[in-house]
């Protein structure tokens, strides 16, 4: 079990973020801050607290317990007037705000950019929404779902006979949360140089847009979009998931020509080398399901074990489809400490992903659990009861 070190410190450490953000992608964004070492205070509303609570498992709010790891807690009234003086003050005091209220959602508050900027010249104001602060689209809802239906990843995701498919997790929270921990750290780069804050605006439209803006390149070129193929790729073959034996699966994937050709010595064909239409991957890839149905038939005789021991002794690329379950004493995982199990009052310990990326010289660290609801309401309160407005 990993404990906490209350002591450690991280390269973000004197940095005070306000997390006034609810669900993913506002805790995904101050957790990686957390992480390396910020003071992140959850501001969370009386009785409720953050909606992620609420996502439960097994009658535990295990996504709480992973993404509200490094945090504090203060419960605020802010429908009141000390809640709003004691928020003003906390943000006076920090250098990066989170919020991921529909947009205007400061300003009927009283705390538009340019009033908390007056409040903090320096402050780093991340605004999370679905479709960004300005468009068409600001003032409507933007759940993840939406977005990841309306950005032409759904559009994408799954087989040709099957209906649009959306990712089975909050994917298009994710990737906004990394994209806005990048633009925090380079706006607050900014700030420690100027001294001028500024606005960073993250809809979560663009993050996972970006992870497939390469198909509007090619659209624009063919006038064609890219159907569903499933496992398989639009641009490189063999690409695929393949049954073994004993109702397991390994994936597959010879996207360079010299992988391509030893694929084809591996299985013991070494005449598609030469067959025109395996011959190179624009062949390959008019001539997927063919080829798909030879390997398949090679893999399809063999158990994963055998498959990936043959693989892995050639040097192709293949590797076993793993649930959780399978990852949980995995060699690799288990060698690489990719899932720790963090301290916890009321489970012992709960398993999560470590400190992503691995810093060599200012690593991150696990400071403390997720709290509870207002842990540390009175602890917080007191270090700004100094701050005059």
């Amino acid at each position: 079990m990993k404990a906490c070190s209350p002591e450690l410190e991280g390269p973000l450490q004197g940095v005070r973020v306000i997390d006034m953000s609810r669900l993913v992608a506002g805790n995904m964004l101050s957790l990686f801050l957390a992480d390396f070492g910020a003071d992140v205070i959850k501001v969370e509303r009386p009785e409720k607290g953050d909606d992620l609570r609420n996502w439960r498992e097994a009658g535990q709010a295990v996504y709480w317990k992973v993404y509200g790891r490094n945090k504090r807690s203060a419960v605020i009234d802010l429908k009141t007037n000390e809640g709003m003086t004691q928020l003003k003050k906390l943000i006076k005091s920090a250098q990066i705000l989170v919020e991921n209220f529909v947009p205007g959602g400061l300003e009927k508050m009283g705390l538009s950019p340019d009033v908390l900027h007056e409040l903090n010249p320096g402050l780093v104001i991340a605004r999370v929404s679905g479709w960004g602060q300005t468009g068409p689209y600001k003032s409507k809802p933007g759940f993840g779902t939406l977005v990841e239906a309306m950005s032409g990843f759904a559009y994408l995701n799954g087989y040709p006979d099957k209906p649009p498919a959306l990712p089975p997790l909050a994917m298009a929270d994710m990737i906004a949360g990394i994209y806005g921990a990048a633009g925090v750290l380079t706006a607050l780069r900014t700030s420690e140089k100027s001294g001028v804050g500024q606005v960073v605006d993250l809809s979560l439209f663009e993050p996972i847009f970006s992870f497939i803006s390469s198909e509007a390149a090619k659209f624009m070129l063919t006038g064609e979009p890219t159907l569903r193929s499933g496992n398989q790729s639009s641009h490189t073959a063999p690409r695929n998931v393949y049954a073994c034996q004993g109702n397991q699966h390994i994936a597959l994937s010879g996207s360079m020509q010299s992988m391509a050709m030893k694929i084809f010595d591996t299985i013991g064909r070494p005449e598609l080398k030469t067959d025109p239409r395996f011959l190179d991957n624009d062949a390959r890839v008019q001539h997927k399901d063919e080829l798909d149905s030879i390997l398949q038939a090679f893999i399809g005789a063999r158990t994963q074990a055998e498959n990936l021991a043959l693989f892995e002794q050639a040097g192709v690329t293949a590797g076993p489809v793993c649930s959780v379950a399978d990852l949980i004493d995995h060699p690799f995982v288990v060698g690489r400490e990719a899932i720790v199990n963090l301290e916890d009052a009321e489970l012992g310990s709960v398993a999560m992903h470590n400190i992503i990326p691995r810093l060599s010289k200012s690593p991150g660290g696990f400071r403390r659990p997720a709290p509870r609801l207002g842990e540390h309401t009175a602890e917080i309160l007191s270090e700004i009861e100094h701050i005059n407005l």
